[in-house]
Parts: structure tokens; C-alpha cells; sequence
């Protein structure tokens, strides 16, 4: 049976094989803009150079900019003792440093956790969280997040996430100089069966490679959610402690008030609340059905 331990090596194993996933994915869109830019082989080289810079910014920036996205603010042990000594407790229980610990004002329930690995990471949870549930649902919720970081889910899809982006900014830049028309005329390097497939191929990958990447990031954060669901279950062993937070998450209909798409995946639900699970939206929700993670729960019990 998989243990923490086995998860974490297979977090770090993906990490490496999704990174260079995406480092392809972002090469061939690179080579792709420049066969259609005239740019040739500069385009590639742009590609991997703005790649490394945001992926390096990502990864030791990314969790301040997402704290600072959500109004989150940091308390001390003095500031909230009860909240305080919650993620302490379970931080022993889990072997983990006590992350830095921060409130968002706002009366939905819900939290994130964030940061690189276990030494640099955060934990945010909404007033809401603090005051509308029992002590054992925000105890399973702060288990849930504790997970995502000692299971290395943030690093995994902060780095995701940053190449999703990229993909889409150099396909966003490709049809904005296709607009311009700035795209390579028929002639300029000669004509040609192989050239009129060149481009038709590149055409494809610049078209499609968002929604590609976007897939992928899906599904990953997916998967993601009922591990840590899982993981945090093992931490206080009362499975019904989350299902009842979900439960009551459910039940309210209040999205956050700064809800941001760059950030949406870090919560423990959909910060969009119940309108991200409506048609299309649905099928491209960070999140899985709320409805199935409590029925996963339900069978821990």
C-alpha cells in the first residue's frame, strides 16, 4: 500500500517528467513562431530564455504573489492562538515545519497552501473557515492543506502552472502578429510541399498547445485534491472532520472576494463557489465535483 513517503517521491518523479513535458511543448511552440515569424531558431532560444526567467520567478516568487493576490496577512502565535495551535499540532503529527501562517478576510470558507517545499511554505485560511466550522472541520481543512505541502503538490504545480502560461503568452503573441499581419509570406523562403506542411504544423501547435497544457494542469490539480483529501484524512484520522467542511462548503454559495483564475487551484475548493460547476464550466474547473470528494470520505469512515 502507498505510503506519504512513496507519494512524495512520485510527486518529485512527476515534477521532473511534467517540467519536461512542458519544456517540449514550449520548445515546439518556440520553433513553431519562428517558422511562421521568419524569426527561424531565434524564436526557440526566445522561447527557452523567457521560459527559465518565469519558471526561476515562479519558483522562489510565486508563493509571495499568490499571498499577496488573495489579501492574505500573517499572524503570530499571540495574534490567534486557537488557529496557531491547530496547524501546530498537526505539523508535529506530520513531521513537518510549522508553516507561516496567514488569515484572509473573507467570510467564505475556504484556505490555500503554498510555497516551494516544506522549509519555505505558507498556509492561509479565510475568517469564514475560522468561524463557521466545528473544531475537527477546520482541523481536517488545515490537514488538507498541510498535505499539499508536505506531499510537494505546490512546488509541483506552481511549476505547472508557469508553463501553462508561458504557452499561452507565445501563442498569444503569435496570433497578435498574425494580426499585423508580421506572419512569413509564401515566398520568403521559397514555396513547396514541405514548407506548406511546415506551416499548416506549426499553425496547429500554436493553435492547440494551450488547450493541451491547459488539460494537462487540469488534471493534474485534480488528482492532486483527492490525494491530499487522502493524506490529510491520515494526519487526524477522522475522515468526517473534512467531509463535513466540504459539506458546508457546498451548502454556501458565497465565492471569494478576490477570486483570481492564476490562483484558483491553490484553494481547497473553487474560489468561484458554486457557479465554477456549471455547465462548461464544470469540465474546466481546477477542482473535482465537491460531491465526489465528500463520497471518497465517506468511504474512509
Amino acid at each position: 500500500m502507498p505510503t506519504t513517503y512513496t507519494h512524495i517521491a512520485s510527486n518529485k518523479r512527476k515534477s521532473i517528467i511534467l517540467i519536461v513535458l512542458f519544456i517540449v511543448i514550449i520548445a515546439l511552440v518556440g520553433w513553431a513562431f519562428g517558422q511562421y515569424t521568419d524569426l527561424g531558431y531565434l524564436g526557440l532560444v526566445v522561447a527557452i530564455l523567457f521560459a527559465s526567467g518565469m519558471s526561476l520567478f515562479g519558483y522562489y516568487s510565486g508563493d509571495k504573489v499568490a499571498l499577496w493576490t488573495a489579501g492574505a496577512k500573517q499572524i503570530t502565535k499571540e495574534q490567534n492562538p486557537y488557529v496557531y495551535r491547530l496547524v501546530e499540532n498537526l505539523c508535529i503529527t506530520a513531521g513537518l515545519p510549522v508553516p507561516k501562517i496567514h488569515i484572509i478576510n473573507d467570510p467564505a470558507i475556504n484556505a490555500f497552501a503554498t510555497g516551494r517545499d516544506p522549509d519555505h511554505a505558507s498556509i492561509a485560511i479565510s475568517t469564514g473557515a475560522i468561524e463557521k466550522l466545528e473544531n475537527e472541520e477546520l482541523e481536517g481543512v488545515i490537514a488538507h492543506e498541510l498535505s499539499h505541502i508536505g506531499n510537494y503538490d505546490i512546488r509541483l504545480m506552481t511549476l505547472v502552472v508557469i508553463c501553462v502560461g508561458i504557452i499561452a503568452l507565445l501563442s498569444s503573441w503569435f496570433f497578435r502578429i498574425s494580426l499585423f499581419g508580421g506572419g512569413r509570406r509564401s515566398g520568403s523562403r521559397g514555396g513547396g510541399q514541405a514548407q506548406f506542411l511546415i506551416m499548416i504544423f506549426s499553425l496547429a501547435l500554436l493553435i492547440f498547445a494551450p488547450i493541451i497544457a491547459q488539460l494537462i494542469k487540469l488534471a493534474v490539480s485534480r488528482k492532486r485534491e483527492f490525494l491530499a483529501d487522502a493524506s490529510g484524512v491520515l494526519l487526524t484520522r477522522y475522515p468526517d472532520g473534512l467531509a463535513n467542511a466540504l459539506t458546508k462548503i457546498s451548502a454556501n454559495n458565497q465565492p471569494m472576494l478576490k477570486a483570481n483564475n492564476a490562483t484558483a487551484h491553490l484553494f481547497l475548493s473553487n474560489p468561484y463557489g458554486k457557479k465554477s460547476f456549471k455547465g462548461l464550466s464544470k469540465l474546466f474547473s481546477t477542482h473535482p465535483p465537491i460531491e465526489e470528494r465528500i463520497a471518497a470520505l465517506k468511504k474512509m469512515s
